[in-house]
């Protein structure tokens, strides 16, 4: 599928869900009237008072709490944002269907990232059965569990993702980049998503060479984009306030960005784990401060276009005010 497409079988689908929906599309003027237009990449949306309950986060977590789109909307921010690609962090195949349950009143909600095992017997079912919903646009690994599957050679659970014109987050430890530049030529037609640049640790000190070798690895696969999200986390020391400044910061980012380049770069927050470290205003300031150095349509592509690239998000009525 296109991203100027949308097929007959989606859209009787979200006939069936009560939905309008169409694809992101560059003529459909994304930013509209309103101004900037700002989906972010990276949320986490759960509730513990479901009967179910939640494995993650911890009860004894300060995120153990109720956290849905209202509170995200709520947040002081640096700049509106205008919806918002969720991540599930849940193992829990039900909690798959409780978001896309939660997306059906949730206009705010462009695109759902799941949690699906691929070394699962029921995951190629679990796949097709996510994939029949429009929202549902791909799924999110670990660095071990994508290991695992290049040691043993069996990427068919992957390449079962690009069929379905799905995406794949990998999330884990500064050695990430490495192991999606092992992956990304394999299955070229897999778009694939580096989540919060790999982890790893900022401080004063030289990005590590080893981390930076890795990034320019992957980057240099057309296929791999890169969530510009994790920066506070990584800042974050015992405690104690993380730096706010954006050149505290810059040397990481010259490094990622400048591999990467101005088309596969994705906002995301990491909202709430990033709570942990900063406030959502400040997580986002330091960012959008350096994607404005780059200039106006830089702004643009970063925000959203890039994603919709990526994710190839769901354009839907009422998301933003009219």
């Amino acid at each position: 599928m296109s991203e100027l497409q949308w097929t007959r079988r989606h859209w009787m689908i979200a006939s069936g869900l009560g939905m309008a929906m169409r694809p992101w599309t560059l003529s459909a003027g994304a930013e509209g009237a309103s101004g900037l237009d700002i989906i972010d990449c990276h949320t986490h949306f759960y509730d513990p008072s479901r009967p179910e309950g939640v494995p993650w986060p911890r009860k004894d977590s300060s995120l153990y709490r109720t956290v849905l789109p209202k509170h995200l909307r709520a947040l002081k921010m640096h700049r509106p944002v205008t919806g918002t690609v969720i991540v599930e962090a849940s193992p829990l195949v039900e909690d798959n269907a409780w978001l896309l349950d939660l997306a059906k009143k949730e206009p705010f909600i462009v695109g759902i990232v799941g949690n699906l095992d691929p070394l699962s017997e029921d995951y190629a079912a679990n796949v097709q059965r996510f994939a029949a919903n429009p929202l549902f646009r791909g799924i999110r690994i670990s660095v071990k569990t994508l290991g695992t599957l290049l040691d043993t050679g069996n990427l068919t659970p992957l390449k079962l993702l690009a069929d379905h014109d799905l995406s794949l987050d990998v999330n884990g430890g500064p050695d990430t980049p490495g192991a999606i530049a092992k992956l990304a030529p394999l299955i070229p037609e897999l778009r694939i998503v580096l989540n919060h640049i790999g982890n790893v640790r900022i401080n004063t000190d030289p990005p590590p060479a080893e981390w930076s070798d890795a990034i320019q690895a992957a980057a240099q696969h057309p296929n791999v984009f890169t969530k510009i999200s994790g920066l506070v986390e990584g800042a974050a020391r015992g405690g104690q306030p993380v730096p706010h400044e954006l050149n505290f910061y810059r040397p990481y980012l010259d490094i990622v960005w400048g591999r990467f380049g101005n088309d596969r770069v994705i906002f995301g927050s990491n909202w709430p784990v990033s709570e942990r470290a900063a406030d959502y205003e400040t997580l986002q300031r330091i960012v959008m401060e350096y994607a404005t150095e780059q200039g106006p349509e830089v702004v643009q592509k970063f925000c959203s276009r890039n994603a919709a690239r990526a994710y190839k998000w769901v354009e839907r009525p009422g998301r933003r005010p009219s």
